[in-house]
This record gives structure tokens, C-alpha cells and sequence, in this order.
């Protein structure tokens, strides 16, 4: 059966008589109209328009009129299809520089999106700390005439951050954040006893002036508002009634944060200026190189530092993950703080499944352990590595662990360059769609961090830069539309499976890609963050991190 036009109301037909209809019974030729993108060509395309992409969106605009049993004149139809796609927008305010720095090149560097803290969220966690601190750090500059004032410390937590902020613990990293401790340095021993002593104040040492401050100067406020990002806070400086100094903040995903009239550090220009996978790809196709040895290039001409730093920071940043499974799976079994009463289960996973006589099963369930090793490290609030984020943190470690001496013995070197491949990976996703879970479900931080994980054993097993792309769509395709649902709003169910799930994705993605042709994967990565963006924004918002649908409320406790 030969291709028929859209600008006639129809698009290419499979040709397959008899093909049964979604509805029930056989096609008629209106069903029948879902597309072979290389029959015969169009004769009546419109001057400008891309052939393929016309033809998808001819075939989506025939498949909703069906479903929906509307009707489009011919017209109405090829002006349709002949539209250009519009640019998903996540519901933030233009002002944030997160929005302002998806216009350009990738500008973020691997000290920026690799960050130690504690658990058990990036976002909820080690952003407000670092929030906190940063607003520590602005108080004790200020005059002394001004500080002989001071008589209390505030900060309130809006959207996301009030609504699921305690199940996070993020009072008591904001706590903690306020009397002068850093999420990379902090003894998670003091989170801990912070949670079991709640009562407890703490003098915080301004100028001449001392603060005692506690949980209580911590404030749940609004949950739903006007607010320009999900996840903001102010953080006040008072002396009686008069306030000394405010700030707003965002914390906006991954342990990145923002404020009001923030300014971006001064930053040099990539060396491979890229915004896209098709981008990125095209430079190392160009000059012969490796995805990680393009990131490697613009880390040093971007954050100022040479090569041996950067190296020098990812492989401390790798054996941080490496001993955070080790540390999950030598835990004794126990019960996981807060109401759910959730056992860990990381070291009985993996003794049995090293038990396993089948070679495929055994790996499965290693990797498996592996990652709910990491996560549970999350979930106790002790100290992770965001990567992207806190709720994924045991994703990345679990595949490092596993490519390195808990599994595949590769050389600690070869697995840097597999994480410089995998921030590019999480670069893009950050740059073009969002790592936040406020914003944008589960999709946006088990999904990345699978897909990076995918690149980075590509990058490892030596694949071309093709396979490695390839690798990354596929795991985070299969992740579209996650929600985030924690129950009680602790970073448990269904976390700490999911980055189970997650580590197997990211072999699965390599192993489909690695055994396939590259050139007939028809899905490519730049679209597959597209499409990641737009589902963000039509997500109902009581699926992104605020614990007010799926199994937040299914889950009963008793």
C-alpha cells in the first residue's frame, strides 16, 4: 500500500492487512494510518519542514484524533503536523540561573555536580545545609555594631521542602548548616544524635554575640505558594522584632543552590562548547576523541584547573562511593530510622546472591546489593554522593563498585574517565530538563543517574562514543514518568529499590547497546531529555516529592 499524504489527512500506512486495532477487531485504513518512515516520499511537503519530524507528528496528531474521536480538516491537520515543536518550559521563575543557563553551553563543572553530604536527599538535604551555611557565613561578616543586635536565628521552609522536609530530616540539616558545619565535612554521628535528642540547642558564635538556636528555630511554612522554585527557604537574622539580614534561597536539585540576585561565578569558555548529545557527539567524532576526554578538555578550560585536579577530584570522588557500598553492605541488619520500620536488607541480598550458582542471576542480585548497600547509607542520613542526587545515591557507586574490585577489577583509571562520561551525561539532563524530583518525579534522579551509570560502563568496556550515547538513552527512556512517592516522605519506599533497579537498568542499556547497530537505534538521547522535560511539566504535581499520591498514600502504616 503506498504512502499517502498528510496534507491530505492522512500519513504513511504500515501496509499490514488485517493488523489488529488497539480498540478491539482489525484496522480500518483511518487505524491503519501509523507510520513506516521510509515508504514512498511525500509530494506535498511543506518548504522547510523536516520529512521525519512531519511525519511523527503526523502520526501522533492521527492517533489522538482517533482516541479522542475528533475530527481535523486536511488543513487543520498538515498545519499541524508542519508546526515546529515547542521547547518544554518547567513551571520556574526566568530569574533562576539554572533556568538562565539551559540558553548556552554546558557551563557546569564535576566539582559542582559531584558533592559529598548527608543523606538522605540532595535537594532536601545537603541543599538546605549548604544553604544554611552559606547564610552562617554572611552573618558573621557583618559589622560588629550590627551583630551586638542579634538575638535569634530563623529559617522557613516553603513548597517541597516543608511539605516531605521531615520525613528528609532537612530541619536538622538546616540545623546543623546554621552552627557552622559543611555537608562534606560534617560527622554524621551529629545528624544522628540531632535526631535522637531533638531538644537539644546549640550557641552559634556572631562577632561578640552568642545565639542559641535549635529545631525549633527551624519553621515547616506554606506548602503551596507562588514560589519561584519548589524548593525554597529565607533564612533571617533578628535582633527583637527587626530583621538584620534576609536571604531567599533555592535549593534546586542535586545539592545545587541559588538565592535572590545570585550571580554565577566567573567561569572560562568551554573548549567544545555543546548543549546537546548530537553536540557533543560531533566533537569527539571531529577531533578523534573520547566523550570523556571532551569533558576532561572543557573541565580545564572552563573551571581554570588542570587536568591532574580534575582527576585528582574524581578519583577522590570515586573512592568515596566505593567505600559507601562497602560501609552499606558491612552494616548489621537493622531497622531504618523513622515510622515505616523498614529492615535493611543490602548484606543478606548480597551474601545470597553470592550463593547463586547461575553466573547471570549472581550478578544481578551483586549489583542489586550494591546499590540498596548505597542507598541504605542514604536512608541512615550518613554521608553519600550526589549523583546526581541524594535519592539516587546508589545508583553510581554501585555500578563503580561493581566495574571495579567488586566485580570487573577495570583499572581505577579507566573508571575516572567512565565517570567523566557519565557527568556529561548528567550535565545534559541538568541543562536541559531538570535533576530535581520537586520538579520533575523520580525520572529526574533514578533515571539520570541510570543513564549515566550506562554511559560510564560504556566508556569503561571501551565503547565508541555512538554506543555510549546509545547506552544512556536507553536507560533513562525506560524511566519516563517515574514519580516520586515516598512513603511518610523518607527517602525509603520505593528509593532504596529503585536504585536497585536503576544499577540493573544502566547494565541493561549498555548491554542492549553494545550488542545492537548504533546507527538503527531510532530514539536519540537529545529527544529522550526532551521528552523527559515535557513529561516534568505535565506531571501533577502530587507526584513529585510531595508525598500526596501513588504510594505515599497506598502504603498504610500501621
Amino acid at each position: 500500500m503506498s504512502a499517502t499524504v498528510a496534507a491530505k489527512g492522512r500519513v504513511a500506512s504500515i501496509g499490514i492487512p488485517g493488523a489488529l486495532s488497539p480498540i478491539g477487531g482489525t484496522m480500518n485504513s483511518n487505524e491503519r494510518s501509523l507510520i513506516d518512515l521510509d515508504s514512498e516520499p511525500l509530494t506535498d511537503l511543506p518548504p522547510g519542514v523536516d520529512r521525519r519530524s512531519f511525519l511523527m507528528r503526523s502520526a501522533v496528531i492521527s492517533a489522538a484524533a482517533l482516541m479522542t474521536g475528533r475530527t481535523l480538516t486536511p488543513e487543520a491537520h498538515a498545519a499541524a503536523a508542519a508546526a515546529p515543536p515547542t521547547k518544554p518550559q518547567v513551571p520556574l521563575s526566568p530569574s533562576l540561573n539554572v533556568v538562565k543557563e539551559s540558553k548556552g553551553p554546558v557551563m557546569t563543572t564535576v566539582e559542582e555536580f559531584y558533592k559529598v553530604g548527608p543523606g538522605p536527599s540532595s535537594s532536601h538535604t545537603i541543599g538546605p545545609m549548604r544553604i544554611t551555611y552559606d547564610f552562617y557565613q554572611r552573618c558573621t561578616k557583618l559589622p560588629n555594631d550590627k551583630l551586638a543586635q542579634a538575638t535569634a536565628l530563623k529559617v522557613n521552609l516553603f513548597g517541597s521542602l516543608s511539605a516531605t522536609g521531615k520525613g528528609h530530616g532537612t530541619e536538622r540539616a538546616a540545623l546543623a548548616g546554621l552552627v557552622g558545619k559543611e555537608p562534606a565535612t560534617v560527622d554524621p554521628a551529629f545528624l544522628d544524635d540531632l535526631a535522637a535528642h531533638p531538644q537539644q540547642t546549640f550557641p552559634v558564635k556572631l562577632g561578640d554575640k552568642s545565639i542559641n538556636v535549635s529545631l525549633a528555630d527551624i519553621i515547616y511554612d506554606a506548602t503551596k505558594g507562588d514560589f519561584p522554585h519548589p524548593n525554597t527557604m529565607t533564612c533571617k537574622l533578628l535582633g527583637g522584632e527587626q530583621v538584620l539580614l534576609e536571604q531567599e534561597y533555592y535549593s534546586v536539585g542535586g545539592g545545587f543552590i541559588e538565592w535572590k540576585g545570585y550571580k554565577p561565578p566567573k567561569k572560562g569558555q568551554p573548549k567544545y562548547p555543546y548543549a546537546t548529545m548530537k553536540e557533543l557527539l560531533g566533537h569527539a567524532e571531529k577531533n578523534k576523541l573520547t566523550i570523556a576526554q571532551v569533558i576532561l578538555a572543557n573541565e580545564v578550560s572552563v573551571s581554570g584547573k588542570s587536568e591532574a585536579d580534575v582527576l585528582a577530584f574524581v578519583d577522590k570522588i570515586q573512592t568515596a562511593m566505593v567505600n559507601i557500598v562497602k560501609s552499606g553492605l558491612a552494616a548489621p541488619a537493622g531497622t531504618l530510622p523513622g515510622p515505616i520500620k523498614l529492615k535493611t536488607k543490602a548484606g543478606d541480598v548480597y551474601k545470597r546472591a553470592m550463593q547463586d550458582k547461575f553466573e547471570r542471576e549472581q550478578g544481578i542480585g551483586v549489583v542489586s546489593a550494591y546499590a540498596l548497600a548505597g542507598s541504605e547509607e542514604n536512608a541512615r542520613g550518613h554521608l553519600v554522593v550526589t549523583a546526581p542526587t541524594g535519592g539516587s545515591a546508589g545508583v553510581m557507586p554501585a555500578v563503580v563498585y561493581a566495574l571495579g574490585e567488586g566485580g570487573r577489577k577495570a583499572p581505577k583509571e579507566k573508571i575516572s574517565q567512565g565517570m567523566l562520561t557519565a557527568v556529561g551525561v548528567g550535565y545534559l539532563c541538568k541543562h536541559n530538563a531538570t535533576l530535581a524530583a520537586a520538579e520533575g518525579g523520580c525520572q529526574a534522579e533514578i533515571g539520570v543517574a541510570s543513564a549515566m551509570a550506562a554511559a560510564m560502563i560504556a566508556e569503561v568496556m571501551g565503547s565508541p562514543p555512538q554506543v555510549v550515547a546509545n547506552a544512556a538513552e536507553s536507560s533513562l527512556e525506560h524511566h519516563l514518568g517515574m514519580t516520586c512517592d515516598p512513603v511518610a516522605g523518607f527517602v525509603q519506599i520505593p528509593c532504596i529499590e529503585r536504585c536497585a533497579y536503576g544499577a540493573v537498568k544502566a547494565w541493561t542499556g549498555y548491554m542492549i547497546a553494545s550488542n545492537e547497530i548504533p546507527a538503527n537505534r531510532r530514539v536519540d538521547f537529545d529527544s529522550t531529555v526532551t521528552a523527559m522535560a515535557l513529561t516534568a511539566k505535565d506531571m501533577n504535581p502530587k507526584y513529585k516529592e510531595t508525598s500526596e499520591g501513588g504510594l505515599a498514600l497506598s502504603v498504610t502504616l500501621c
